[in-house]
């Protein structure tokens, strides 16, 4: 079986083993994760989703603090991958204009399931980082000589 499909009764330990052993080969889950868990390219789909055909500064303005760069890179690395179309019209000055092919769109789908997800259990996470920032605020006040007996009781 390749990355392409899982026909174990656990479909998620497939996902892991095939995801975890293709690390030097394309593999669709792991390539696509690394597409979108970069810094800009969920922002650029989202903005294309929610406000249609953008140009470059419209979309750049949109996104916020993103350079110019930043901005050329993940575009380029979004049509490179089928997930947006970049129109050029023959224009003094030139006009370009990106927007999402059904490619992009279904993935935006799944990123909005994703959002839903985050926008719901945000509350939660919060709360299990400041319970765990608070363990170890309380594990870094006890002196050391405790520490050193709790670790050696740990192992």
């Amino acid at each position: 079986m390749d990355c392409n499909g899982f026909g174990g009764e656990n479909k998620f330990i497939d996902i892991f083993h095939l995801a975890n052993t293709t690390r030097n080969t394309l593999c669709p889950v792991r390539d696509i994760i690394g597409r979108i868990s970069d810094k800009w390219s969920m922002l650029a789909i989202y903005a294309l989703g929610g406000f249609g055909k953008m140009r470059f500064n419209a979309l750049k303005h949109k996104i916020g603090d993103i350079s110019q760069r930043m901005l050329t890179v993940t575009l380029r690395n979004l049509e490179h991958d089928g997930l947006i179309s970049r129109k050029v019209y023959a224009e003094v000055p030139p006009r370009v204009e990106y927007e999402l092919t059904a490619l992009g769109y279904s993935l935006l789908q799944q990123l909005a399931l994703f959002a839903d997800w985050a926008n719901n259990n945000s509350a939660a996470i919060l709360q299990a980082r400041t319970r765990m920032l608070a363990k170890e605020a309380d594990f870094n006040k006890r002196p050391n000589e405790e520490v050193g007996s709790l670790l050696i009781e740990q192992v």
